[in-house]
């Protein structure tokens, strides 16, 4: 079962975000906090404790189960608002300063093949008592087709 984590309005612009975003995507949950901790940019910060944060979000949706296998599935980033400044230019005009801002969408997930694995095993425990049912169910008409074939010997002989 995958997790969201999300950022809103982080003061830095998209275009700034999206490159360590970039950087992230589809990799394995450990890496990437190796990869954000020894980033220089000043978005991996909020970036790291983000991932930080949707894996607490995994944990208490799947009850503690281990986050070894955890990958970034999803990750986007999206314009915020913009805050709209003005600067002091020559000759007695205003420049217009556009201080931007994002939001960042973060779902992680297990990887591929366990979760596969979780699946069948899903899939093995619903099976179980399905085929109980249909081996007692088989064994029943087995009997009545003896009895009745017991029962046509039995006319046929008389």
């Amino acid at each position: 079962m995958e997790a969201v984590a999300k950022l809103r309005n982080y003061p830095t612009s998209p275009r700034k975000m999206r490159l360590l975003a970039d950087l992230i995507r589809g990799q394995r949950v450990d890496l990437v906090l190796a990869e954000l901790e020894h980033n220089p940019k000043h978005p991996a910060v909020p970036l790291r404790k983000l991932v930080l944060s949707a894996i607490v979000n995994w944990k208490q949706a799947n009850e503690g189960a281990d986050e070894s296998g955890l990958v970034v599935k999803t990750i986007y980033v999206d314009g915020g608002r913009t805050l709209k400044r003005m600067r002091p230019a020559p000759q007695g005009r205003g420049y217009r300063v556009r201080k931007r801002s994002n939001h960042v969408t973060l779902v992680v997930d297990v990887a591929g093949e366990d979760k596969k694995a979780a699946k069948k095993v899903k899939a093995a425990a619903k099976a179980a008592p399905v085929e109980e049912v249909k081996e007692a169910s088989a064994k029943a008409p087995a009997k009545k087709k003896a009895a009745a074939k017991k029962s046509t010997k039995e006319s046929k002989k008389a």
